[in-house]
């Protein structure tokens, strides 16, 4: 297998993300007052996450999930493998506790936490079997594109954490950030692309379309999805 290129982190200094705590509606403070002992894993702990599920399966991460409705319904009509998302927002965070709560979906647990300290300090090395990336921020202005979570060094941390086999999927509605996905990917010996035109990939079915995405196609607006495998 080739050695992933050796690259000092910079994924603690420069966040991703913003911290938009937003308003909560009531049946999400009720979930997060709740259900957060049941859905929940606390960041300072470490688990054994076939323990957490009661079971051995593949384990999903899924960064950045939003309101959860996606993640939901991939979670619901997979039930033989186990998702991991992770969700700075405390809203989208009641709000997936709701209709997991909801629908009885028992393959889902959370961190609201930052995803690279997740990664980093506690999910083993090949421990996953994929990774999801679904409309990440994509930080249109260019002296902003230094907080796009997708460079080379997320690449890196990736590899140690996918089994081999294992994929990442992303998906983003601004070409530009789906160019430089695809570039970075394209410069790593250890991921792969699945793409049978050595670019995009048409969305697959197991990715559910959002409402917001919807409303872009309608639009007329462009969505990219970059599938690749670990060697």
């Amino acid at each position: 297998m080739p050695a992933a290129p050796d690259q000092p982190s910079l994924q603690k200094k420069i966040q991703s993300f913003i911290r938009r705590q937003g308003r909560l509606t009531g049946g999400q403070q009720l979930a997060l007052d709740t259900l957060w002992d049941t859905y929940c894993l606390d960041p300072k702990a470490s688990y054994d996450f076939s323990q957490v599920y009661g079971r051995r399966a593949p384990l999903i991460l899924e960064i950045g999930f939003g309101n959860g409705e996606g993640l939901a319904e991939i979670a619901k009509n997979n039930p033989d493998n186990d998702y991991l998302g992770i969700e700075v927002h405390r809203p989208g965070v009641g709000h997936l506790m709701m209709l997991l709560n909801q629908q009885q979906i028992n393959n889902v647990r959370i961190y609201c936490h930052d995803a690279i300290e997740i990664l980093e300090q506690k999910l083993p090395d090949h421990s996953l079997a994929g990774v999801h990336l679904f409309f990440p921020d994509p930080w249109p202005k260019q002296k902003h594109q230094k907080r796009r979570i997708v460079n080379p060094d997320f690449l890196n941390l990736l590899s140690k954490k996918l089994q081999p086999g294992g994929y990442f999927h992303a998906a983003t509605d601004w070409q530009h950030y789906a160019g430089k996905m695809l570039a970075f990917l394209n410069a790593n010996p250890l991921f792969q692309n699945t793409s049978t035109t050595g670019d995009y990939c048409p969305r697959p079915e197991s990715r559910p379309l959002t409402k917001f995405e919807q409303r872009g196609i309608r639009l007329g607006h462009g969505v990219w999805d970059i599938v690749f495998k670990i060697i």
